[in-house]
């Protein structure tokens, strides 16, 4: 009988669940919002709304691990946590409530477990690939050249964006260029503290995945329902990116939602991730991506199933 692992991850905006069986075949992938960095840029702890809401996922999640068998697995917590005065103690609460080891990853594994998890099953490409990863807090990027990982992890996320700079509404002159130049020098931070980046401008392969790329699969087939096989590996041009983000910031939250493929709970932040998303298509020069719905969950099963 072969060991089933489950692989959770507390992200900014939302709490996601993996379960795997010991071919690391899923069985079971649930998504909630939890908006767990609410209010972490401005008070610099994790709120108690925000906890709970979490903390009710978390238990939800350990009762389908139950029905599942699972018995070893691994949490992990990112950009929210990391930036939380109060994050140990989140931690410690959802190893209660779980049952399973609980940790906050550094940018460096993020980003490493999510391009393990991204890049599994993608066909060859002479192409040196990389993976742009939008959260809530922080946006990954991460590349091998040559057998040798290079990645950085970048204080940009659609929560974090849409707090500092963007707003949640219609989206005005002003504040679309306050977004623009703190997307910029996230960038160019990023090309400063690893020049590898600059060599492959013009000749890299594009994955993007997590919630802002995924949203934007959908809405750009018009999905009112999921579907993970229409998804997954679709190919996204930049301008298909220039023409949602346009379009969601001239509209309100309430009428982002009437468009099929909007998830709700990211009505709000999305506008925010596409700004992120064209940013890293711009410096890059790449006038395309393929999103991918293998993430940062499947490279953590990936590795629990290692050992």
């Amino acid at each position: 009988m072969t060991e089933n692992v489950a692989a959770l991850d507390c992200g900014s905006n939302s709490t996601r669940l993996l379960i795997a069986d010991g071919e690391n075949r899923p069985l079971r992938r649930e998504m909630r919002i939890t908006r767990l960095s609410q209010g972490v840029d401005s008070s610099g702890c994790l709120v108690p709304e925000a906890l709970q809401r979490s903390y009710d996922v978390l238990a939800e999640y350990r009762k389908y691990m139950d029905e599942l068998g699972v018995a070893r697995g691994l949490l992990v917590a990112t950009s929210a946590v990391r930036d939380a005065s109060n994050g140990e103690q989140f931690l410690a609460r959802a190893h209660e409530i779980t049952g399973v080891r609980a940790r906050i990853l550094s940018g460096v594994e993020e980003a490493t477990l999510s391009y393990a998890g991204a890049t599994s099953g993608l066909d060859a490409d002479e192409r040196p690939t990389m993976i742009v990863d939008i959260g809530g807090g922080s946006t990954e990027l991460a590349m091998v050249l040559e057998g040798t990982m290079f990645s950085f992890s970048m204080q940009l996320g659609c929560v974090r964006v849409t707090e500092r700079a963007l707003g949640s509404g219609v989206v005005n002159e002003q504040s679309a260029r306050a977004a623009q130049a703190m997307i910029a020098a996230e960038l160019d931070r990023a090309w400063d503290e690893v020049p590898e980046f600059a060599s492959v401008v013009g000749k890299v392969r594009l994955v993007g995945l997590a919630g802002t790329v995924a949203t934007l699969a959908q809405l750009d087939l018009g999905l009112a329902t999921y579907d993970r096989d229409a998804v997954h590996h679709r190919p996204i041009s930049r301008a298909t990116v220039l023409k949602w983000r346009d379009r969601l910031a001239r509209e309100t939250p309430d009428v982002r939602l009437t468009h099929p493929g909007m998830v709700v709970g990211r009505e709000d932040v999305l506008a925010a991730g596409l700004f992120v998303l064209d940013a890293v298509m711009a410096r890059l020069g790449v006038n395309e991506l393929l999103s991918s719905e293998n993430d940062i969950l499947d490279g953590i099963t990936q590795s629990l199933l290692a050992f």
